[in-house]
């Protein structure tokens, strides 16, 4: 009896080439824009409650809308969402490239475009799992889930790199025009990208919102990971807002931070590569015990540890971030129906970032009250706890 001929990388299939191309483009732009958008808004206006203004704008749409996105990516084509999303980003990208290439670019139109771009954003989210799934054979969801992911992770891994880059040679406004330029290629090969869908019927809003909600609850493995997620990402602000100002007063400063930041993202594609390779027996099981180890930074810092054992804590533990993403995309698209599919990722991302705004805010409250350790440990010991806790959960335990 013959061998089956070997499987077919995605990468191969023209459909997800044309995908996978317009992602990584768009990933490319994102990733530079971070380190530029603080600077222009600090430069421009020498205030960080400014700066925290414009990120603001650009959160809330994106969490309100998210459930409304994901039920408009169900009911509609996924693909011609995500091109008018692309659009919609290129021109509030632009719109901000151009203001900062002025000499006196204004603060309400730098809100407003970042408003826009986070409510894009909102309905574009959705329609990512979707668009895997409607371009790739059932037997390569994992393979291309996690081309998706060493893509994410390159980009992190450079665009800081890129953005530091441009900010001093020409300045961060061409930050944001190249992001523009992103989209618009992105959304340029969408507009030829062909993908499968299934015809899903008209009803009406609130009880396709209800029907997204029930798949998510009805899967225990699913909505108890959520639950560890959001403390992933809660955790992860507090770190974002404390390591700062620690990594300036004990870790050797600024050079210590970014170096960590730098690790960081070679962790999270290293991660994304082991993804690639292995097929654990319950994937889900193994993606949360690997998220588990974002306590460890955390408790690092709160114990006054070296900064060598500081950011190589912080690596390992985005190598396991890195790793469980290709796993869970791959997981839930496959268990799904894919009729629901747009609105059960958008609770997912609602309650995965859900706690990114409270960790974010409660972080620096909780330190000037009791000193930075104390909200550390409880990160840890939430992310940690979290985590472990599903390996309780029967659901999580039995999926393979």
């Amino acid at each position: 009896m013959s061998a089956p001929p070997p499987l077919r990388h995605p990468l191969r299939t023209r459909p997800f080439q044309l995908l996978f191309t317009g992602r990584v483009l768009s990933l490319t732009g994102d990733a530079v824009i971070p380190a530029a958008l603080a600077l222009a808004v600090l430069e421009a206006t020498g205030s960080t409650g400014a700066l925290a203004l414009v990120l603001g704008c650009a959160m809330a749409p994106k969490l309100l809308l998210l459930p409304v996105g994901g039920v408009l990516a169900d009911r509609f084509d996924a693909r011609a969402i995500a091109l008018s999303t692309d659009l919609v980003r290129c021109a509030a990208q632009l719109l901000v490239g151009l203001q900062l290439l002025g000499s006196d670019p204004t603060l309400w139109l730098l809100a407003a475009a970042s408003a826009a771009g986070g409510a894009a954003g909102a309905f574009a989210m959705p329609t990512s799992s979707p668009l895997v799934r409607g371009t790739v054979a059932e037997e390569g969801l994992h393979r291309a889930n996690a081309a998706m992911a060493i893509a994410a992770g390159a980009t992190r891994v450079g665009g800081p790199a890129l953005a530091g880059a441009l900010v001093l040679t020409v300045g961060p406004g061409w930050a944001f025009v190249l992001d523009a330029a992103s989209f618009a290629v992105s959304a340029a090969l969408l507009a030829v990208l062909r993908v499968d869908r299934v015809p899903v019927p008209h009803r009406p809003f609130l009880a396709d919102l209800r029907q997204g909600w029930r798949e998510v609850r009805s899967r225990d493995w699913y909505w108890t990971s959520l639950v560890a997620h959001s403390a992933w990402n809660g955790a992860a602000a507090v770190l974002m807002t404390l390591g700062p100002g620690i990594a300036l007063d004990r870790l050797g400063g600024a050079g210590a931070w970014v170096l960590l930041l730098q690790v960081g993202a070679f962790g999270l594609l290293a991660g994304s590569l082991v993804a690639d390779r292995l097929r654990p027996r319950r994937p889900v099981l193994t993606a949360n015990l690997a998220l588990a180890s974002y306590a460890l930074p955390l408790l690092l810092l709160a114990a006054g540890a070296p900064a060598w054992a500081v950011i190589g804590a912080y690596g390992l533990a985005q190598a396991g971030l890195g790793f469980l993403t290709p796993l869970w995309d791959t997981v839930v698209q496959r268990a799904v129906p894919e009729q629901v599919l747009a609105r059960v990722v958008s609770y997912d991302s609602l309650l995965s970032f859900a706690a990114m705004p409270v960790g974010y805010a409660l972080a620096p409250l909780a330190a000037d009250a009791w000193g930075p350790g104390v909200p550390l440990v409880a990160a840890a010991v939430a992310v940690g706890g979290c985590c472990l806790a599903t390996a309780l959960v029967p659901g999580v335990r039995r999926l393979r």
